[in-house]
């Protein structure tokens, strides 16, 4: 799903889809240091990574991958998980924060348009339409139980410590398992799966 050629074809659509995509990568990492604050850990608070400027969050080649490729990312915001308080429910909510962060975008946006707030046939419409499909298939691919993937902390987090330290030492490997998953098709079918679940909880 590559996005670039909507500058040429349709700039409107494009630039509107510059803001609301960097904002949709923004606000996951910020969703993580925000939930990590409310339970007591202010690393991402003390890094100054609570903030909505682009320029303390952006990766280079997160955001060229995003207009590419139609998936990007921000830096990971830095979270001191032994500082959680209750920390079992903490690590999930801190882990699930992203996601769910990616999923009220992406039911704001359906929401204007299935209510016709926003004329169907304007440059937003399209770019919000195209926002909130980018948004669910990020919501989706984070849940994927590898790490360092979100969704490999949720598991985590109901896994006994020993089990947890076998886990952690997957997340050097994780992004080679994870494109070599992608590019063999393994793991499309669950994300698939994912995204009808998240579609079907937000409409």
């Amino acid at each position: 799903m590559g996005l670039t050629s909507l500058l040429f074809t349709h700039p409107l659509i494009f630039f509107l889809l510059v803001f609301l995509l960097l904002y949709s990568v923004i606000a996951h990492e910020v969703a993580h240091g925000l939930t990590a604050l409310v339970f007591g850990d202010k690393t991402a608070k003390n890094a100054g990574r609570l903030s909505l400027n682009p320029l303390v969050h952006l990766d280079p080649l997160g955001t060229i991958s995003l207009f590419l490729v139609g998936f990007g990312w921000a830096r990971p915001v830095p979270v001191n998980y032994g500082a959680l308080k209750k920390s079992r429910l903490a690590f999930i909510a801190v882990s699930l924060a992203g996601v769910l962060s990616n999923i009220l975008i992406a039911a704001a946006a359906l929401f204007l348009l299935k209510f016709h707030s926003i004329d169907q046939e304007t440059p937003l419409s399209m770019a919000l339409l195209i926002a909130a499909r980018i948004n669910i298939i990020l919501g989706a691919f984070n849940l994927i139980p590898i790490p360092p993937l979100d969704g490999s902390k949720v598991v985590m987090g109901f896994l006994p410590e020993a089990a947890q330290a076998g886990f952690v030492k997957l997340e050097p490997y994780g992004f080679l398992i994870i494109l070599v998953l992608l590019y063999t098709g393994v793991l499309h079918p669950l994300i698939r799966e994912i995204q009808q679940m998240l579609y079907a909880l937000i409409t």
